[in-house]
């Protein structure tokens, strides 16, 4: 271990332990500050603050101000709910939207619910496979009966001799059998003066 890298890990310590500090420091002041508010109506909070009643902004209006870390949650929630009522697109949720509804709303859980998708496969591959299986089902409805069909005569298969072995067949002739030479690479290095 260098001397060097001691000091920069000791140096980016004591940077970390300063940021704590500072963090814990605002936290500690905002929550006097959140304290000093919770006693005071949201009237005089708006007052104080020179913010106008949230209900009063119409779509247009500049909402961040409600946004800042002075602001208490109660009227920053009352100046959301303005604002998704001001501007029809977010007041107007269409269905188009994953994840808009309560999933975890046990009542909304449909009994059997069965899906296509399959955990590292997807849907694609399901729904191929019904299709096929149905394809297979039309096809097997509009064949003929297999008793009417007539019968066919057994194919006899050559036998398969595998290569270099003994045996030679009857069909073979004095030609020597030709085999591909085992191809390699071959590199070709050019000098550049």
């Amino acid at each position: 271990m260098t001397a060097e890298n001691f000091w920069s890990r000791r140096r980016a310590a004591v940077e970390a332990e300063e940021r704590a500090e500072r963090e814990e420091q605002e936290a500690a002041v905002l929550a006097e500050e959140y304290a000093a508010l919770e006693e005071k109506t949201d009237e005089d909070i708006l007052a104080e603050l020179n913010l106008p009643e949230p209900e009063t902004l119409e779509a247009g209006d500049d909402f961040s101000a409600f946004m800042a870390k002075a602001v208490p949650d109660r009227i920053r929630r009352r100046a959301l709910r303005v604002l998704w009522k001001s501007n029809p697109i977010l007041a107007n949720i269409d269905q188009l939207v994953d994840y808009g509804e309560d999933f975890t709303d046990s009542a909304m859980v449909v009994e059997n619910l069965q899906t296509a998708y399959q955990v590292g496969k997807g849907m694609l591959k399901h729904v191929e496979e019904m299709a096929r299986q149905a394809e297979a089902e039309e096809q097997a409805q509009d064949t003929p009966e297999l008793e009417d069909a007539p019968e066919e005569e057994p194919v006899e298969m050559a036998e398969v001799v595998p290569q270099g072995s003994d045996e030679v067949s009857e069909d073979e002739t004095d030609e020597p059998a030709i085999q591909a030479a085992p191809r390699r690479m071959k590199f070709r290095l050019e000098e550049t003066a």
